[in-house]
C-alpha cells in the first residue's frame, strides 16, 4: 500500500491513494488501542483543573433579539446580549414565579419576563443574580462555581487556536445519553477512526500514545487522511491532547490547515426523565490555511458552516452511540470506570 504523508507547504494539498486497502483488510488497531492507556490519559484530562467553567453555546448563537435556554448538571440557565452586545447569563427561571425565561423576548439589550414584566438588564435584581460569563468569540462559557466545586479561574483554559480574524470556524451541537467522561474518552480513542468512520477517514497511524505513568501529557500524534472522494484525500498529522477535563483539541500540525483545531466540548446537562445522565457535545471547529483560495472560503462561511456542522454531525452521529454504549457498560458493571 503506498500512504501519501503530510503534503509539502506549497503544493496541492491532495493525495491518491495508489493501492487503497479494504476496510475489513486495514490493520486492527486493537492491540495498540490499550484500555489501560486510554483510562490513564481519560484520568489525567479528569484531573486538571477547570476553574468550573462549562462550554453552553456557540457566540453567534446568543443574539440581540431573542435569548437562549440551557441547562448545566441541572441548572437552567439563560443568555442574551445587552444593548451593547455584551454577553451575560444566569437563573433561567423568573426570580417572582418561576417562568421559563428563554420563552420571554429581548427589548433594547434588556429580557423582560412575558408573565408578569419583571425586566432584566444583566445585573442583579429582584433576587435574579447574573453568573460569571466569557466569550471568547467563538464559544460562550459560564463559570458555575456550585456546580463545579473547583477553585475557580477567572477564565476559562481554551485551546491555542488560530487568528480569528484569518480563520473561519463552525459549531456543532449533538446531545447523548452518557456522562462527559465518555465524551473525552471516546476523543482520546484515535485508533477507531478508520474503523468507526471509514467514510472520513482512512490511512491512520498513531504514531505516538501517551505513557500511562507519563505525568504531563504532549498528546496522541496521529496521521491520518481526510477522504474527499473515491481515492482522493487530504494527509495531515493531527496531535490530540486535553487541556481540563472536559474538552478534547485537536491540532493540525502538518498538512493543509496546518494551525487547525477541532475543540471537543463535553458539558453535563442533568438527568433524563429516566434517571439518566444527559450531555452535550459542543464541537468548534477552527480552520486556517495560507492558501490565496482560502480567503474565498471565509467570505463564503455562512455557505460554509452549515456544511462543516452537517460533517461534525455525521461522525458525532457514531460516536455518540460509541460514547452512550460506555456509559450503558460502566452503568451496568460490565466496563470499568
Amino acid at each position: 500500500m503506498s500512504v501519501p504523508g503530510p503534503a509539502p507547504r506549497g503544493r496541492l494539498p491532495l493525495g491518491l491513494r495508489r493501492d487503497p486497502v479494504a476496510w475489513e483488510r486495514q490493520k486492527p488497531t486493537w492491540r495498540q488501542a490499550k484500555p489501560s492507556t486510554i483510562e490513564a490519559a481519560l484520568k489525567r484530562a479528569l484531573t486538571r483543573p477547570s476553574g468550573n467553567w462549562f462550554v453552553v453555546a456557540a457566540s453567534r448563537d446568543i443574539t440581540a433579539d431573542r435569548p437562549l435556554g440551557r441547562t448545566v448538571s441541572g441548572t437552567e440557565l439563560v443568555l442574551w446580549r445587552t444593548a451593547d452586545g455584551r454577553i451575560v447569563a444566569g437563573p433561567g427561571a423568573c426570580p417572582h414565579l418561576g417562568a421559563p425565561l428563554k420563552d420571554s423576548p429581548v427589548r433594547c439589550g434588556t429580557l423582560i419576563c412575558h408573565w408578569h414584566g419583571l425586566a432584566l438588564d444583566g445585573g442583579a435584581h429582584a433576587g435574579w443574580e447574573p453568573v460569571p460569563v466569557h466569550d471568547d468569540g467563538v464559544l460562550v462559557w459560564v463559570r458555575l462555581d456550585t456546580v463545579g466545586g473547583e477553585e475557580s479561574l477567572d477564565a476559562p483554559v481554551v485551546p491555542t487556536r488560530p487568528d480569528p480574524a484569518a480563520a473561519l470556524d463552525a459549531v456543532y451541537t449533538g446531545f447523548g445519553t452518557c456522562e462527559p467522561q465518555d465524551v473525552i474518552a471516546n476523543r482520546l480513542d484515535p485508533w477507531h477512526g478508520a474503523w468507526f468512520h471509514p467514510y472520513s477517514f482512512v490511512d491512520l497511524t498513531v504514531n505516538r500514545a501517551p505513557e500511562e505513568d507519563e505525568e504531563d501529557e504532549e498528546g496522541f500524534v496521529v496521521d491520518v487522511s481526510f477522504k474527499l472522494a473515491g481515492r482522493v484525500v487530504v494527509p495531515v498529522r493531527a496531535v490530540f491532547t486535553a487541556p481540563e477535563p472536559r474538552t478534547v483539541a485537536m491540532h493540525i500540525t502538518e498538512g493543509e490547515g496546518e494551525g487547525s483545531v477541532v475543540e471537543t466540548h463535553a458539558t453535563p446537562v442533568g438527568l433524563d426523565p429516566r434517571g439518566r445522565p444527559r450531555t452535550a457535545v459542543v464541537e468548534a471547529v477552527v480552520c486556517a490555511s495560507e492558501r490565496p483560495g482560502f480567503a474565498a472560503a471565509r467570505a463564503a462561511a455562512p455557505l460554509m458552516r452549515p456544511l462543516v456542522r452537517a460533517a461534525a454531525g455525521r461522525l458525532w452521529r457514531d460516536d455518540l452511540a460509541y460514547a452512550e454504549r460506555r456509559w450503558a457498560l460502566r452503568a451496568s458493571g460490565r466496563f470499568p470506570g
